[in-house]
C-alpha cells in the first residue's frame, strides 16, 4: 500500500490571511509569557513576524503583550532610517517601538558574531527593563538549512546539527522562533501581499561573510536534494538523538554522579573512574562536559573535550596526571576524576 505524502502546512500568505487555528498554533509559545519582545529589523522575515503577531493578539485575544525593538547597528548610514520605518509600522499596527543603540562600537573583525553577541545583550537588556520574559526572532526554514550546513562544515556534534531550537533559555528570558519551520519565500509573499515594504541587508550576500557564501551553495545543494526542508528535517531529528543522549546522560547523572561522585566545600566534582569507563563513550563525553562547565568558564568546545576524554581513557589503571580545560582542572588518580576550578592564572609581569 503506497503512503500518502504528509500534509503541507497552511500558507501564511493566503491572501484571505491565515486561519486563526493556523496563528493560535504557530504562537501557543508565546502564551505562557505575560510579555514577548518581536526583534524586527526591517527584513522581510522579522517584518512578517510582526504582522503575524499583531494578527495573532487581534484574532485570538491572548493575555500576552507584544513589544516591538529594532537594533540599530550603526553600520550603514540608512539603519537609523530602517529603524524608524519599523516604529512607524509598528505604531500602525499598535505595537509599542524602541530603537536600540548598541553602547559601544562594533569591532573590525569576526563583525558577525560581534555584532549577533550585541544585538542580543541589547535586546536582553530591553527585554528586562520592560518586563519581557521572551524575546521572538524570525529565524526560518532557510536559516536553519544554513546554521545546519554552517555547522556541519565545522565539524559539529549531534546538538550542534540539531540547528536552532524553537524555543530555548537565554539568560533569564527564553528565546522563541515561531517562525523557524516556515521558508523564507513564504514570509516574502506575506509582506506583498499585505503592501508592506521591507528591507533587505546587503550584508546577506556580501562574500566576505562565511553564511553569504554558505548561502551560493544552497541552490546547487537543493538541485541534488538537499534544499532547506531536507536539512530542517535532519535538523529535527538530531534534535530528537540529542534529547535522548541526554535523557542518558541524566540518568548517568543519578546513578554514578550523586551516588559515586561527592562535591566537596570547593566545588569539585569527584567520579569514580571506573564508573566513567563502563559508561558508553558519548555519556562519558557528556557528562564530562557538563562537569567542566559547571565548574569552570561554561560550555567547552567539543574537539577539546574529545581530547580530554581520550586522554583519561588512554591512562593505565595506576597512572594519574592533571589537565587544565576551560578554566577547570582535571586530576585523574588510580580511583577517581576529579573536576574542580583551575587556580587563577598569574598575571605576566614583564621582566626590567
Amino acid at each position: 500500500m503506497s503512503r500518502s505524502a504528509p500534509a503541507a502546512e497552511p500558507a501564511l500568505a493566503d491572501p484571505a490571511g491565515p486561519a486563526t487555528a493556523d496563528l493560535a498554533t504557530l504562537f501557543a509559545p508565546f502564551t505562557v509569557h505575560s510579555d514577548v519582545l518581536l526583534a524586527v529589523s526591517g527584513g522581510p522575515d522579522s517584518t512578517a513576524l510582526m504582522l503575524l503577531a499583531q494578527r495573532w493578539q487581534a484574532q485570538c485575544r491572548p493575555p500576552t503583550r507584544l513589544h516591538v525593538a529594532t537594533v540599530d547597528h550603526g553600520l550603514r548610514p540608512e539603519s537609523r532610517a530602517e529603524a524608524q520605518a519599523v516604529g512607524a509600522l509598528a505604531g500602525r499596527l499598535g505595537l509599542a517601538h524602541a530603537r536600540l543603540d548598541l553602547p559601544v562600537p562594533l569591532p573590525g573583525t569576526r563583525l558577525q558574531e560581534a555584532a549577533r553577541h550585541e544585538r542580543y545583550q541589547a535586546l536582553a537588556a530591553h527585554a528586562g527593563a520592560i518586563g519581557a520574559t521572551a524575546i521572538a526572532t524570525a529565524h526560518t526554514r532557510d536559516d536553519q538549512a544554513e546554521t545546519v550546513l554552517f555547522r556541519l562544515m565545522r565539524g559539529s556534534g549531534i546538538g550542534g546539527l540539531a540547528g536552532m531550537r524553537a524555543a530555548r533559555p537565554h539568560g533569564p528570558l527564553t528565546l522563541l522562533r515561531p517562525l523557524l519551520s516556515r521558508p523564507k519565500a513564504e514570509l516574502v509573499a506575506l509582506c506583498r501581499a499585505a503592501g508592506i515594504s521591507f528591507v533587505e541587508d546587503p550584508s546577506n550576500s556580501d562574500p566576505r561573510f562565511a553564511r553569504a557564501r554558505l548561502r551560493t551553495l544552497l541552490p546547487s545543494l537543493a538541485a541534488e536534494g538537499l534544499d532547506a526542508a531536507a536539512m530542517e528535517r535532519l535538523a529535527r531529528r538530531m534534535a530528537r538523538a540529542d534529547a535522548a543522549l541526554e535523557a542518558a546522560t541524566d540518568e548517568a547523572l543519578r546513578t554514578l554522579w550523586l551516588s559515586a561522585a561527592e562535591r566537596t566545600g570547593e566545588g569539585t566534582i569527584r567520579l569514580t573512574r571506573a564508573g566513567l569507563a563502563a559508561l558508553p563513550e558519548e555519556i562519558a563525553l557528556r557528562l564530562l562536559g557538563r562537569a567542566v562547565a559547571a565548574v569552570g568558564e561554561g560550555p567547552v568546545e567539543l574537539a577539546k573535550l574529545e581530547a580530554l576524554a581520550a586522554w583519561i581513557r588512554a591512562l593505565a589503571g595506576d597512572e594519574h596526571g592533571a589537565r587544565t580545560l576551560a578554566g577547570a582542572l582535571v586530576r585523574v588518580n588510580r580511583r577517581a576524576v576529579a573536576i574542580g576550578r583551575a587556580p587563577a592564572r598569574r598575571a605576566f609581569r614583564q621582566a626590567r
